[in-house]
């Protein structure tokens, strides 16, 4: 295997061990980021120089947190001091700011590696889109607007990588393109230093190759304890398993990898039983938007007025209201899903252990023009508890498929202790690589 190749937690041991050297791990990133890269497209900065004499740096000093080494790629709407951040706008071509983010010197003063900077739809939010294509077919979307974080992990040109959600920005591009992710409570992580479109909505996460990997960033964000409090396994553990006010939007690969998923985990001991949410759930997705575009209105103000004719259309729209998102109607939205979120926490005190949903309809789209819907996660976002992305196999077309795990807010610790459990059930990653949801000749 080449290091590459490895996981998170797989490269971390042997960092540790000395079986493996910051260098050696950067080297065989850049090797595969120039093998693959001019399909791919995930990236919108690399200095590989600046990569090398980092690495080296890091392999003279003792480790200086769980994430020595460990290459990272960063969404570009995120800051760092030593890397343009560029927002995929001509506004911001080579723009500078000379700091990190908040999240990003957490990783570093962890050890981390920052390998470059990813490709991402405009500001994060609309507009101009990602060069990127899917990891596992590129005729297909990576998902947005996290687009070039995910397919770079997904394409093993990186172990971990940073991304953001607003809508399904962290959940939907993992389920595409077959990796796993963490979307933290919202709050859990620093906004500093990120692009903010809407300061509700908006959360820091990150892609992995296994629910290891997303602990491993997780502990270095003090998320959880470390090591992660011990489960033997899923026996009793009480799974609602909830396709959410959207059903109708379900395809049929999505379907299929819901079902496979709630039969391995029952099969593990879990109790799998269907959710059903309250009705006043069923506007959520409707209310998620009205925040999107009310604070987005607001959050591009000042772009718009110093770069009128560089910003993009669908973005010069959002500001001028022509959404008529007004405050009255904002406000409204913010106080129903406020009260939504203590509904939905207080299903937790009558026994309720996780929830299992859908990530995104089904599979990735083909071409580029659309990032797919966000139609299973703008609920969970505007709800602010954590999520984490689990692939399961492969749909009708042959696309990685997934599932989707909920918890109610700040339980990120005992999402990510049950995911690693259902992650078990499910099975190994390269069996569910290679795992078809559908009989041969059903594609």
């Amino acid at each position: 295997m080449q290091p590459y190749e490895l996981s998170a937690a797989q490269a971390a041991r042997l960092i540790a061990s000395k079986k493996l050297s910051c260098e050696e791990l950067a080297r065989s990133c850049l090797a595969r980021i120039d093998e693959r890269e001019a399909l791919i497209r995930a990236w919108s900065f690399i200095d590989r120089d600046q990569v090398l004499r980092n690495a080296r740096e890091l392999d003279k000093n003792p480790p200086r947190g769980r994430l020595h080494g460990l290459p990272v790629g960063v969404k570009d709407v995120i800051n760092t001091f030593d890397m343009p951040t560029g927002h995929n706008s001509p506004i911001y071509i080579g723009h500078r700011v000379g700091k990190d983010a908040a999240c990003i010197a957490v990783a570093r003063s962890q050890g981390a590696q920052i390998l470059g900077k990813t490709e991402t739809a405009e500001f994060a939010a609309a507009g101009r889109k990602a060069p990127t294509c899917n990891a596992r077919h590129p005729a297909h979307t990576p998902g947005g607007s996290s687009s070039g974080s995910a397919a770079a992990v997904g394409d093993r040109m990186v172990p971990l990588a940073f991304g953001t959600q607003t809508g399904g920005s962290l959940i939907r591009p993992a389920a595409y393109n077959g990796i796993y992710a963490l979307k933290p409570t919202h709050g859990a992580v620093s906004n500093e230093g990120a692009k903010m479109y809407s300061p509700t909505l908006d959360t820091i996460g990150w892609y992995g190759r296994s629910v290891d990997d997303l602990a491993l960033v997780a502990q270095a964000f003090r998320l959880l304890p470390a090591p992660m409090p011990p489960r033997a396994d899923l026996k009793g553990v009480r799974i609602g398993l909830c396709r959410g006010p959207n059903e109708a939007d379900l395809e049929d690969s999505g379907e299929a990898a819901l079902m496979a998923a709630a039969t391995l985990l029952s099969e593990a001991g879990a109790v799998v039983e269907t959710l059903s949410l309250p009705e006043p759930f069923n506007t959520l997705t409707l209310t998620h938007r009205y925040i999107m575009r009310g604070e987005g209105r607001v959050s591009m103000l000042d772009i718009y007025l110093q770069y009128p004719h560089q910003l993009h259309e669908e973005l010069r729209l959002l500001v001028e209201n022509v959404p008529g998102v007004d405050m009255a109607t904002l406000i409204a939205a913010r106080d129903a899903a406020a009260q939504r979120r203590c509904d939905f926490d207080a299903l937790f005190d009558q026994g309720l252990d996780l929830v299992l949903t859908p990530p995104a309809p089904g599979e990735a789209p083909h071409g580029l023009a659309s990032d797919g819907p966000m139609t299973f996660n703008a609920m969970w976002t505007a709800l602010h508890v954590p999520c984490v992305a689990l692939p399961v196999g492969l749909g009708r077309a042959g696309l990685p498929v997934g599932i989707q795990l909920v918890a109610r807010r700040g339980a990120d610790a005992s999402l990510l202790q049950l995911a690693r459990l259902c992650a078990e059930a499910i099975g190994p990653a390269q069996a569910i690589r290679e795992r078809r949801l559908f009989p041969a000749g059903n594609e």
